[in-house]
C-alpha cells in the first residue's frame, strides 16, 4: 500500500490509470440494470485486471497497456451516453451547487444588511442626495464602474427632457430578468427610465407628484451605497451559547412586533433571568449592574460623548431621553430609567448599536432562544473599513 501510494504520488500515468478505472467502475454501476451478464462479466474482469496493473506493475508500458485494454472493453460494452459531455456538465453543477447549499445551511450563511439599526457597527443602505451640490461630482468610465462593483457605491443622474411636472409610473422597480430591474416616470410628455434602481427610490431621490422641473434640470442626483454583506457562522453556536456582546442573526418568524419570514441582526444585551433597565444615562443595566465599555462588545458602544445621534455610538436611549431629542417611539418598554423588565428563561434581549434610529428588543421585549441561526462573522462586501472579519 505505501509503495502504490508513492506511485501514485510521483506518475502523473498511474493517477491517470486510477481515475480511468474509478469512471468505468461508475459508469458499470449506473449501467448494471442494463447491460446483459456478458456485459457485466468482461467489465468486472478488465476492472478487476486493471487494478491489479495499476497496483503492481512495475513499468509505464504495463500500466499503458492495462489503460488500453480497459478502454477497449468499456466501448465495447458500455452503453454510450447521448450528449455526454452535457450530461457531465450538468452533474459537476449539480455536484456544486448541493456543496453550496450545504455550505451555506450549515456553515456560513451569507446576509445582507438591510437597514442602518447597527451602524456604525455594520452600515445598511444608504443614500446621499446630490441634487442641488454642484461641488459634488458624478463619475463615469472605469471610476464608476469600480465604485460600484468594489466600494458598492452607485450613482444615478438623470435630467429632464422637458419641461413639466413629475409623476411616477412605476411605483416598485419592474423586474425584466432575475438580475434586470428598471423604474419609470415622466416629466411634461416625456418618459424617463431609471435602470436598477433601489429600493425606495423616490424617497431616497425625494421625488413626488407635483415636483416641477425645466428641460436640462437634474431630477435623480443620487449616490446610493449598499448595505454590508457578511458570513453569518451558523455552527458556532452548536458548540457554545451566545453570550452577552455576540452580535447574533436570528429568525423573526413568529415573534411579535416583527416583520415576518426574515432575518434580524442585532446586539445580545441580556439573557433568560436577567432584569433589564435603560438609565437615563444611556447605560443598560442588568440586575441593577450597569454595562459599560470594558464588557466585552460594549467597546465601542458606551465609548459616547456629548448628546446622541444617529449611526454614531451613543449608549442605549430610553424613551424619555429619545423624547428629548424628537425620537418619540424607540423605546415603548421603556418610558425611563425606572423601567425594568424580567426576560424570560431561554430567551434573549437585544439591542441595536444605532440606539437613535434601531427598532429593537425595547420595544417587542425578548425572543425565544431557539430563534438564534448564528453569529457575524466575516464582511466580505464592499470593500471598505468594515471589510474583513467581524471582532466588536
Amino acid at each position: 500500500m505505501i509503495r502504490f501510494s508513492f506511485r501514485w504520488l510521483i506518475s502523473r500515468k498511474v493517477r491517470m490509470a486510477v481515475q480511468m478505472r474509478h469512471q468505468v467502475k461508475k459508469y458499470l454501476n449506473a449501467q448494471r440494470d442494463l447491460l446483459s451478464k456478458e456485459a457485466v462479466g468482461h467489465l468486472e474482469t478488465a476492472i478487476a485486471e486493471s487494478a491489479e496493473i495499476i497496483h503492481n506493475g512495475s513499468i509505464p508500458k504495463e500500466v499503458d497497456s492495462g489503460m488500453v485494454r480497459l478502454e477497449e472493453v468499456a466501448n465495447k460494452w458500455l452503453r454510450p451516453y447521448k450528449n455526454a459531455g452535457i450530461r457531465e456538465n450538468v452533474e459537476v453543477g449539480i455536484v456544486a451547487a448541493a456543496v453550496v447549499l450545504g455550505f451555506r445551511s450549515f456553515f456560513f450563511q451569507p446576509m445582507a444588511i438591510p437597514s442602518g439599526s447597527a451602524q456604525p457597527t455594520f452600515y445598511g443602505i444608504v443614500e446621499e442626495n446630490l441634487r442641488g451640490d454642484p461641488d459634488k461630482t458624478i463619475p463615469s468610465g472605469l471610476k464608476k464602474w469600480y465604485l460600484s462593483w468594489v466600494r458598492g457605491e452607485k450613482y444615478y443622474h438623470i435630467k429632464a427632457k422637458a419641461s413639466g411636472q413629475f409623476s411616477i409610473i412605476d411605483k416598485e422597480p419592474v423586474r425584466l430578468f432575475p438580475m434586470v430591474s428598471k423604474q419609470r416616470f415622466r416629466i411634461g410628455n416625456q418618459d424617463h427610465t431609471v435602470w436598477f434602481p433601489p429600493d425606495s427610490l423616490w424617497r431616497r431621490a425625494q421625488l413626488g407628484t407635483g415636483i416641477h422641473f425645466n428641460e436640462g434640470d437634474d431630477v435623480i442626483r443620487l449616490k446610493v451605497t449598499s448595505g454590508d454583506h457578511l458570513f453569518v457562522n451558523r455552527c458556532i453556536y452548536n458548540f457554545v451559547r451566545p453570550k452577552r456582546g455576540d452580535t447574533i442573526v436570528f429568525k423573526s418568524t413568529g415573534v411579535p412586533g416583527l416583520t415576518q419570514h426574515t432575518h434580524y441582526i442585532k446586539r445580545l444585551v441580556a439573557l433568560g433571568g436577567e432584569r433589564v433597565r435603560i438609565g437615563d444615562d444611556r447605560y443598560v443595566r442588568i440586575n441593577d449592574v450597569p454595562l459599560d465599555s470594558s464588557d466585552p462588545g460594549f467597546e465601542f458602544v458606551y465609548s459616547f460623548r456629548g448628546d446622541p445621534e444617529d449611526s454614531i455610538y451613543s449608549g442605549h436611549v430610553n424613551n424619555k431621553i429619545g423624547r428629548q431629542f424628537r425620537k418619540y417611539n424607540l423605546a415603548a418598554l421603556f418610558p425611563d430609567g425606572d423601567a425594568e423588565i424580567q426576560i424570560n428563561q431561554n430567551h434573549y434581549f437585544t439591542l441595536g448599536d444605532n440606539t437613535m434610529n434601531s427598532h429593537d428588543s425595547r420595544n417587542w421585549g425578548a425572543f425565544p432562544r431557539e430563534k438564534v441561526i448564528g453569529k457575524s462573522f466575516f464582511v466580505f462586501w464592499p470593500i471598505s473599513d468594515r471589510f474583513g472579519w467581524h471582532v466588536r
